[in-house]
Parts: structure tokens; sequence; C-alpha cells
């Protein structure tokens, strides 16, 4: 007997693999070939492929969707997720600054997750600002070739940083992933 749920059931658009979220040949992460050669090309080849999962979870949702919390009292969501990475990376290209730090882009702290609400231009500004961000770290850790040498205040070291930048997407690709589950049933890695 077949029971009413406000549960999604569960899928994906994978034909070939039925845990992948979209099939190989249809997946912007897989590529044909051997792997990037070099410490710092992996790497930067790690931080792409999370920061394009967490795209692809967020993907064919509209702002109600992306803006849903997840379990109380947690204000966790997709949009929020969104915001808070926008967050991370400019606190990261402070890290390595001699000077003064940026301000924080949504004001004080809890703000990227409570500001996460379903509306189109928050949306719209969220992807914006992460791009933003994303590319202005990346130029600024660009300028910077030699792994282990130790940059701003604290002396932080390239490596370690975007080692810390695999973490921070990474993990929170698999909030993402329970997210996602949770609003539409879309599974996959």
């Amino acid at each position: 007997m077949n029971r009413m749920s406000d549960q999604p059931e569960r899928w994906t658009r994978a034909t070939v693999y039925p845990d992948m979220w979209a099939d190989p040949d249809d997946d912007p992460r897989e590529s044909e070939g051997v792997s990037p050669d070099g410490e710092l090309a992996t790497l930067l080849d790690y931080l792409t492929n999370y920061r394009f999962t967490l795209r692809m979870k967020c993907e064919g949702l509209d702002a109600e969707q992306l803006a849903r919390r997840s379990v109380p009292p947690s204000t966790m969501s997709l949009l929020g997720l969104l915001r808070h990475l926008v967050e991370v990376e400019r606190d990261w290209r402070n890290w390595i600054s001699d000077g003064e730090p940026a301000p924080k882009v949504y004001g004080e702290r809890g703000a990227d997750f409570d500001g996460a609400v379903a509306e189109q231009a928050v949306v719209d500004a969220a992807y914006s600002d992460l791009e933003r961000e994303q590319a202005a770290t990346d130029a600024a850790l660009a300028e910077h070739p030699d792994l282990g040498v130790r940059l701003g205040k604290d002396g932080i070291a390239v490596r370690e940083l975007m080692v810390h930048r695999i973490e921070e997407y990474a993990r929170h690709c698999g909030h993402a992933d329970l997210l996602r589950e949770c609003i539409d049933g879309r599974v996959g890695q």
C-alpha cells in the first residue's frame, strides 16, 4: 500500500549509473584524458570540480526552493550556502592581504544565511557576488604560484589556503546533497 508523504521520491537524471547526478557525457566535471600535472594544477582542478558540484546542486530550482531551510533551528539553505561562500571567498583574500580587511558583503555575522530569502533578486545577487568573489580570490592567489610562500599578517601558506578552500567547498557540497534531496528528491554525487 502506498502512503501519501510530504517527502519527495528519490530520483536522478543519470541513466548510466543510478547513484550519479548526471551521466558522464553530460557532467561538466568529467574530463577525458590524464589528470593535471603538478600540485597546483591538481588543487585547482579539485576546487573547480567542487564549485561546479555546488552549482549543479542548485540548478533548476526557483527562489523559494533555493531559500528553503533545512531542519530547525538551522538557517541553512542552498541559497544561504551560496551567500556563505561569498563571505568565505572574501575572508580568504583578507587572510592573505597585508592591508585592512575588506568588509563583509552581507553585513553582520549570520547575515549570509539569515538574508537568504525567497526573492529572485537575492538569488541573482548571490550568484553574481559568488562569481565576483571567486574571481577576485583566484586572481589574488594567481600572483603567488609558489604553494609554500606565506602571506598576510598570519603568514598562511598558499598551499594551506588552497586545501582549506577545497575542504570548505567539499563540506558544503555534502550539505547541498542533503538539502537538494529534501527539496525534490534528486540524488547523486
